[in-house]
């Protein structure tokens, strides 16, 4: 039956294009209110691609924008449960004039279509829409059960769906979860990331005196709140670039030898990731590749500063308030409230006498890491080969998607995350796009997965 499933996704390769098209044309930007009739619209499509198929499926409205929850049934011979999760919500366009193309005009140019959500997540999870749709018009049921959950907030937070998944537990249990919203490793082979860095965010915002003073009139005679958040920040890291923090590595899960093996192994090229960034030159914590740093080590960042005098020119003030934002990656096993516990305590210290120090959360959550000898993993590899053509390589990604622990903690299971875009798909920029061969094999490796996961359990 797999035979007759994939020579119906060839025969109809250039009418996913067009459905793509019409998708991508309709303008879900989630953050936007003036959009929120067009996010709706967004979640009317998707559950519409569902009904019309067969697969049962409901419009489920939060507190925010509706998200999508579609079951196919019970296997006839049992079986897993697979839940496919993404995202029909898409970030804003940025400036436009930068655009090749209207963003919501979806153009093809040299084998991809540009337009905003392309790749991040439309046309990734389309390719699963387009897998169980192939499977019910040819075979007329799926060859296990899968539930879809498609939100409308991911590039917001997704600051309803934790609620939602508390709520539709029973209705959302499942063996395993897929979702594409990664990349693949490079231009022809396809990955599996099965870690993702955890996220503790951190505001300081130091105050001084009541309003800007005069340097000269002023400076020597009190704490200025620049100097003492430059004071701050210079000592959380060291010449080596480690984490200053008491105790920030001491949960820090060690990369195995295998692991390292399988990562040495990958044709990493760093002068091509170098100029890609436009950046002078390669730094990071002392004893790791650029690989290890960028996915198995955690970090601290400035994100931004803001105070004082801005503009342009010259004005010798000393500020009144200074802010600093800081961002921490943190990997497996790092607990996020021991290090923001931590970061506090260290920050108060650092901080000097003659200044407010006040410090905001912003958001965190734990980092993810599933095995990868699951009969998921394995299942999700072989399938991968055969949409592709290759075998995937298995990554992590330096990104954090809280979506991961969630699943995990509410409903037991592990994320299988299949990267079907490019790494340099202009995700969250100008110039979006996702290759039409990788819309046709992320759907035929969609269509496979399922049914090598039906043998593999």
């Amino acid at each position: 039956m797999i035979d007759k499933v994939i020579q119906h996704i060839d025969a109809n390769r250039k009418a996913s294009v067009e459905r793509l098209s019409e998708f991508l044309r309709i303008p879900s930007i989630s953050t936007e209110p003036a959009r929120k009739a067009d996010t709706r619209k967004g979640a009317e499509w998707v559950h519409r691609v569902f009904t019309d198929c067969g697969i049962k499926s409901e419009i489920i409205d939060t507190a925010g924008h509706p998200c999508i929850l579609a079951d196919s049934g019970p296997a006839a011979n049992g079986g897993p449960t697979l839940l496919i999760y993404g995202h029909y919500d898409v970030q804003p366009t940025g400036d436009e004039s930068l655009w090749k193309s209207p963003p919501f005009e979806p153009t093809v140019r040299d084998g991809e279509i540009f337009a905003r959500g392309s790749a991040d997540d439309k046309g990734q999870v389309l390719t699963h829409m387009l897998a169980a749709e192939a499977w019910m018009k040819v075979a007329g049921k799926l060859p296990i059960r899968v539930k879809f959950l498609i939100e409308g907030e991911e590039e917001i937070g997704s600051p309803n769906l934790e609620a939602i998944i508390h709520k539709l537990r029973d209705r959302l249990a499942c063996d395993f979860i897929a979702l594409s919203d990664t990349p693949k490793f490079d231009k022809t082979t396809p990955a599996i990331t099965y870690g993702t860095k955890g996220l503790v965010y951190k505001e300081l915002i130091l105050t001084g005196p009541k309003q800007n003073l005069h340097s000269g009139s002023y400076g020597g005679t009190l704490t200025n709140p620049g100097n003492a958040a430059a004071t701050i920040i210079a000592a959380l890291r060291d010449a080596d670039n480690r984490v200053t923090i008491p105790g920030f590595y001491d949960d820090v899960r060690p990369l195995s030898a295998e692991e390292r093996k399988r990562l040495e192994a990958l044709s990493f090229d760093e002068k091509g990731y170098l100029a890609a960034m436009g950046a002078p030159a390669l730094t990071g914590e002392k004893g790791y590749s650029t690989i290890e740093r960028r996915w198995a080590r955690p970090t601290l960042d400035v994100n931004g500063m803001y105070g004082g005098f801005m503009g342009p020119g010259a004005s010798t003030v000393i500020p009144a308030k200074i802010g600093v934002k800081v961002s921490m990656r943190i990997v497996p096993d790092q607990d996020p409230e021991k290090i923001n516990k931590a970061f506090e305590e260290t920050v108060k210290k650092l901080c000097p006498p003659g200044v407010k120090l006040e410090i905001l959360t912003h958001s965190y959550c734990s980092a993810y890491a599933a095995p990868t000898d699951s009969p998921g993993m394995r299942a999700a590899a072989e399938a991968l080969k055969a949409g592709f053509g290759k075998a995937p390589v298995f990554i992590r990604e330096g990104g954090t998607l809280p979506i991961l622990p969630l699943f995990k903690k509410a409903l037991g299971a592990d994320s299988i995350m299949m990267g079907f875009c490019m790494p340099d798909c202009n995700a969250h920029g100008p110039n979006e796009f996702f290759g039409i061969d990788d819309l046709h094999n992320g759907t035929r490796t969609a269509a496979h997965f399922v049914q090598l996961l039906a043998k593999a359990m």
